[in-house]
């Protein structure tokens, strides 16, 4: 006969497990909803390394005191004191400073790390940085702006402004996940320090960081269309700095400008489709760029007022059966239009994506829009010809070496990165299943071969044409013998 255990001492054993869990409470640096600066996962770091890694400033505690980086420092205290001297408000300053130390919990808990910093280090890390970006996006705002012509702001010292590779630099390295402070931090900054004259036609923060950032806008906005803030990063203003057209929650006011958490999400948020349609799973993906043309596929550059993530696939049912009508421009409801905004791809192309990938994996796991939208364009490329293809249709525009290379790139973007569902579902749909019917396949032969163009379109015409009248003259000839 079995010993069995008093049920109720194993009971109270396991209520007292429980209490002491309970007891423990959670600990800061768990507190996920909390996060959304983060160390990048090491799956998405081993691919490459670089490209999360700043080159030459530190922005935050992740990369800091990095010795590497320590050469940084002295241009940084010297725009911090500059920006003392713009504001010569010193009861401003000092408020700021107090904000800072009554926040710091707060900024704290927005790092997926948790840092042994002691308190007035990281306070002053971040009054060093906040005040190095504030002087750096109003000196890149007054270079560029007429609002400022009796201001000199460029001197022989100031290596970043004479300098453009180190500036460059510096914006790339600004829109690393992991060299980030919290964006919230920077808008109390300039709301409660900065002198209204100094603002100008800026009525807030996210329009300074705007024209900061202006250049990795995929339409690149011509210098005349900043000042407007019109298409530039998909966004137009009205009256009183709000938003329009931001297609928000229903729910949610439309007008409500975002909480923007940092740089990187300031850019992602401006690459976002104008409908965010609610991703659906799914495990079919498009057939690349060259079969989809064989099929009638008609590849189109969207239009500069479209967002970079704005796809969209359109066909009318009936007419697109007649695709070799395509060939001329005003007959483009025969086509199948496949419209993808243009993208442009350099050497910073991959650095910028990475990141934005890497914020989407650890913040925004069920909207990742990004994601989608690399992983649509890598089906569509395979090999360099897939490449040439979106080129000739001014779908990519890249300044590399060769098509080869942006092959490379867009296949190298996707790996390690998972999504459970994809906002482009219906587009895929669409294409799979235009590719999927042989009569396209058919009518996209005949276009190609006989309606490429104008001219041959024109050639195949008058064959035809001289082929009826030559059968015509043959049945009257046989007509005539019969008589006879």
């Amino acid at each position: 006969m079995g010993v069995h255990a008093d049920p109720s001492s194993s009971e109270l054993k396991s209520l007292v497990k429980v209490k002491h869990v309970i007891n423990i409470g959670v600990p800061e640096n768990l507190r996920l909803s909390e996060r959304s600066i983060y160390k990048v996962p090491c799956n998405l770091r081993e691919v490459n390394k670089d490209a999360y890694t700043p080159l030459c400033i530190s922005i935050g505690p992740i990369h800091f005191e990095k010795p590497e980086l320590n050469t940084m420092q002295e241009h940084k205290l010297r725009y911090y004191q500059c920006f003392w001297i713009r504001v010569s408000n010193d009861e401003a300053m000092e408020s700021y400073e107090h904000y800072l130390l009554n926040k710091e919990q707060e900024i704290r808990q927005c790092y997926s790390e948790k840092f042994e910093l002691p308190k007035e280090k990281f306070v002053a890390m971040m009054l060093l940085d906040a005040m190095f970006i504030m002087e750096l996006f109003l000196r890149n705002r007054e270079l560029k702006s007429q609002s400022f012509p009796e201001r000199n702001i460029v001197d022989d010292d100031d290596l970043i402004m004479t300098q453009s590779w180190l500036a460059r630099n510096i914006a790339r390295d600004m829109i690393l996940l992991e060299n980030q402070i919290p964006f919230f931090i920077l808008s109390e900054l300039y709301e409660k320090v900065v002198p209204d004259y100094q603002k100008k036609e800026d009525t807030d923060f996210v329009d300074l960081a705007f024209k900061y950032f202006a250049f990795y806008d995929p339409q690149i906005c011509p210098s005349e269309n900043i000042a407007k803030k019109e298409n530039c990063f998909g966004s137009k203003k009205l009256k009183g700095g709000s938003f329009e057209n931001l297609n928000l929650n229903q729910n949610q006011n439309q007008n409500l400008k975002p909480e923007h958490k940092h740089f990187t999400d300031l850019i992602r948020f401006y690459y976002l489709p104008t409908d965010k349609k609610k991703g659906q799973a799914s495990d079919h993906v498009p057939r690349t760029a060259t079969k989809l043309q064989d099929s009638g596929v008609y590849f189109e550059k969207g239009g500069e007022k479209k967002k970079l993530l704005d796809i969209t696939f359109e066909k009318k049912q009936i007419l697109s059966l007649c695709l070799c009508f395509g060939c001329l421009k005003c007959l483009n409801h025969f086509k199948a239009r496949f419209r993808i905004p243009q993208l442009k791809v350099d050497h910073n192309t991959e650095c910028l994506f990475r990141n934005l990938i890497a914020l989407e994996q650890c913040h925004y796991p069920e909207e990742a829009f990004i994601c989608n939208y690399v992983s649509l364009i890598d089906s569509l490329i395979h090999t360099q010809l897939d490449v040439e293809l979106l080129v000739e249709k001014e779908v990519i525009v890249h300044e590399l070496g060769s098509h080869k290379e942006v092959a490379s790139l867009v296949n190298g973007l996707c790996k390690h990165v998972v999504t459970n569902s994809t906002c482009y579902y219906e587009t895929i749909k669409g294409l799979n299943d235009h590719y999927k019917n042989k009569w396209y396949h058919t009518m996209a032969s005949l276009r190609l071969v006989y309606f490429r163009d104008l001219w041959r379109a024109s050639s195949t015409v008058v064959g035809i044409a001289v082929l009826i009248f030559a059968v015509f003259q043959f049945l009257r000839a046989i007509r005539a013998l019969f008589k006879m």
